[in-house]
């Protein structure tokens, strides 16, 4: 009986061995490669690693932190303080694509653009070149728990991204307040299928805008000291369709919820939806729809190029600020409205133009 036991006692030494081999494997998957440089980074993306955790890490001038065509299934966690060398470029200051990859905030961390080194008022119209923050074009992907500070100028561009995921990011640009200029927050172009959820933004230019696609949803976002949220501005024969902004506040900015197109482009905005909107302090307009933008400022009456169809504004409601104005529509193109919004105190009255019939819009004297 003795040696049976032997037996058996060695066997199950090593069947626990084979087991806890098999753990420690799995253990090294999962805990994956720390970065603190980017020759690390360009290591571990070479060698596979499907969990990168960048640590601190100090990106240098004119380089970008490269997270381009990361292999399906990778996981990236910033983890540390991220911070970039000055120089004056175009960017982007983070590149990332791939498709079924993950992007992750871990508590603690921070991207910091450290945005005063360009600010100059000017933002992407002149002065200093500036870099924009970050690019992303992924598939079936996500972007979660981002911390990030001080965006030079435009923070996120979402471009030909297709099913993404991007949740309870904050980007905190209110030191931007004076110099900060285009600190856009999330800029959509070309995309299929994003869904902006839980995030919260200080900045001085749009909350989002998006500029083509389709099957979008804002929610649940928190808006503060920009321009709020815009659709448009969309000229150039683009289409944005599918729209759904809901439950998203706009605070202290200098728009609440906006609709332009250019004047004399051709587009199509169709199936849009603005729902529990909550608006408060906005400084210009609440509610401004119009068909003749310019960035010079308006120029004459909107062209009919572009129509505006399926339009739902619903339980949009705040405040304006005395100087401001409620709500102002200007457009030459409008089928199927449907319209219930309370936005009160602006005491500058603007006409309503260009609204489909029997619409009663609460605008300023009816021309």
């Amino acid at each position: 009986g003795i040696q049976e036991y032997k037996i058996s006692s060695t066997t199950m030494m090593r069947s626990t061995f084979v087991a806890l081999a098999g753990l420690m494997m799995v253990v090294a998957d999962v805990f994956g490669v720390d970065v603190n440089n980017l020759q690390q980074l360009a290591d571990a993306k070479k060698g596979g690693e499907k969990l990168i955790t960048i640590k601190n890490l100090e990106v240098p001038a004119g380089v970008t932190l490269d997270l381009d065509n990361l292999q399906a299934g990778t996981t990236v966690e910033f983890a540390g303080k991220v911070t970039f060398g000055y120089t004056q470029w175009l960017g982007p200051l983070i590149k990332i694509t791939g498709k079924n990859i993950k992007i992750e905030g871990k508590p603690g961390h921070v991207i910091d653009g450290d945005g005063a080194r360009w600010w100059d008022g000017k933002g992407g119209n002149g002065g200093r070149k500036k870099p924009r923050f970050i690019y992303f074009q992924a598939s079936d992907s996500v972007i979660t728990g981002l911390r990030i500070k001080n965006s030079p100028v435009h923070c996120f561009a979402v471009n030909g991204c297709n099913n993404v995921h991007l949740t309870d990011i904050s980007m905190d640009n209110r030191d931007g307040r004076v110099k900060g200029h285009n600190t856009d927050a999330f800029d959509v172009a070309n995309s299929d299928g994003v869904f902006i959820k839980n995030c919260d933004v200080y900045n001085q230019d749009d909350c989002l805008a998006i500029n083509s696609g389709r099957n979008i949803v804002f929610e649940n976002n928190t808006c503060t000291g920009g321009h709020g949220i815009s659709i448009g501005s969309v000229g150039n024969g683009a289409q944005v369709e599918k729209v759904l902004v809901k439950g998203c506040k706009v605070a202290q900015s200098t728009l609440g919820i906006r609709i332009k197109t250019k004047k004399d482009e051709s587009c199509l905005l169709k199936d849009i939806t603005f729902d529990d909107i909550v608006l408060k302090n906005i400084k210009k307009r609440g509610i401004n729809i119009q068909g003749n933008y310019k960035n010079s400022g308006p120029t004459g009456p909107p062209s009919p190029n572009c129509p505006i169809q399926n339009l739902v504004i619903n339980n949009v409601r705040g405040n304006v600020d005395s100087k401001g104005t409620n709500i102002a529509v200007w457009v030459a193109n409008a089928s199927n409205w449907f319209w219930n919004s309370r936005v009160t105190g602006g005491k500058r009255e603007l006409p309503c133009k260009g609204v489909p019939a029997g619409m009663d819009i609460k605008c300023g004297k009816s021309a």
